[in-house]
């Protein structure tokens, strides 16, 4: 029977992107659910190998009943040990998870476009980095207390961190050229705020850095993949 991957999306029209064509190209089906319009997320994960909650929008600090349903969802995985991924919110939710903040930048600085990122030694342990990556968000997160720091920014200092076998990850390497160019567009707001890079420069460095960024998703979607392989269940933080 064919694995399944849930993958948890926040608008109607958002899709998974490469993180979807690379689960695909890896024989996994993609089991895709929008809590935000009434659809339900498992009570277990006995029929998936993974989970994943991308990024959206909203913050994980919204009173919304969605928000709060895709945060604790995340002791699911958490408890059976399979493998979870947070993407920019979905890394949000998983720190608010493990009882840390979320917040603002204190000089309401954003990070929107391809910024550096400085993988740590456990970080570089998993596979090659590249030198940047592609954000968009305004806010960010503490590091958890037993949880351990992947990659490191300036303005948003946690980018990447591990819990057991759940990641977060604050940047976006899913996103494709199609993604970009709607973003930029209907996302071309969020370009006025401070820090933020304009819009040619998005495409004018997406050559330089993509191919690094494609390289290490591969790779780590690899990782990740295993990292819930013959583990055993493991109790929820908290």
């Amino acid at each position: 029977m064919t694995e399944r991957v849930l993958l948890v999306l926040h608008q109607e029209q958002s899709t998974p992107g490469r993180v979807g064509l690379a689960l695909r190209d890896r024989g996994y089906e993609l089991d895709i659910r929008r809590p935000r319009y009434g659809e339900p997320l498992p009570k277990t994960m006995a029929e998936h190998a993974g989970a994943v909650i991308f990024g959206g929008p909203q913050s994980a600090n919204d009173p919304d009943a969605f928000i709060k349903a895709e945060t604790d969802f995340i002791g699911v995985p958490l408890r059976e040990g399979k493998p979870f991924l947070g993407i920019c919110l979905g890394a949000q939710m998983l720190a608010r998870h493990l009882g840390e903040r979320v917040a603002t930048h204190p000089e309401g600085k954003a990070e929107i476009g391809y910024y550096p990122v400085r993988p740590t030694a456990a970080g570089r342990a998993l596979c090659d980095w590249p030198s940047h990556m592609y954000q968009w968000h305004r806010e960010g997160f503490d590091l958890p207390r037993g949880t351990e720091l992947l990659a490191e920014g300036d303005i948003f200092p946690m980018q990447a961190f591990r819990y057991r076998t759940a990641y977060a990850i604050q940047f976006h390497a899913e996103v494709t050229h199609a993604m970009m160019c709607r973003w930029t567009t209907r996302g071309a707001a969020r370009m006025e705020l401070p820090g933020a890079k304009q819009r040619h420069e998005h495409f004018a460095d997406r050559p330089v850095y993509d191919l690094g960024i494609r390289r290490w998703l591969s790779d780590f979607l690899d990782h990740w993949l295993q990292c819930g392989v013959q583990r055993p269940r493991l109790v929820a933080a908290g």
